[in-house]
């Protein structure tokens, strides 16, 4: 489907006008930040996304914790990650 946009002066600026049907499409509203991403096809061509929700971002990261398959013994210690992360900064007065 390919929707129309018309390109205007704002400003020092250019600004695409969405049209209500995007909007409702991409979900997206007065703030929300959207990120252009080249098509694939044509040089031409633009790709819109709405940039994800921490909730949605979380979301995301819990889906994939469903597929992880942890070894039964594994354990996670925190200090000794941040000692064998911070190990080598130098030390403060």
């Amino acid at each position: 489907m390919v929707i129309a946009m018309k390109v205007s002066k704002w400003g020092n600026s250019l600004a695409i006008r969405l049209p209500a049907e995007m909007v409702e499409k991409l979900g997206v509203k007065e703030g929300d930040e959207i990120y252009s991403v080249p098509g694939m096809a044509e040089e031409s061509t633009v790709k819109l996304a709405r940039k994800k929700t921490r909730r949605e971002l979380l979301d995301s990261l819990a889906e994939i914790r469903k597929t992880v398959q942890w070894p039964a013994d594994y354990t996670f210690d925190r200090d000794e990650l941040y000692d064998e992360r911070f190990k080598n900064w130098p030390k403060r007065d």
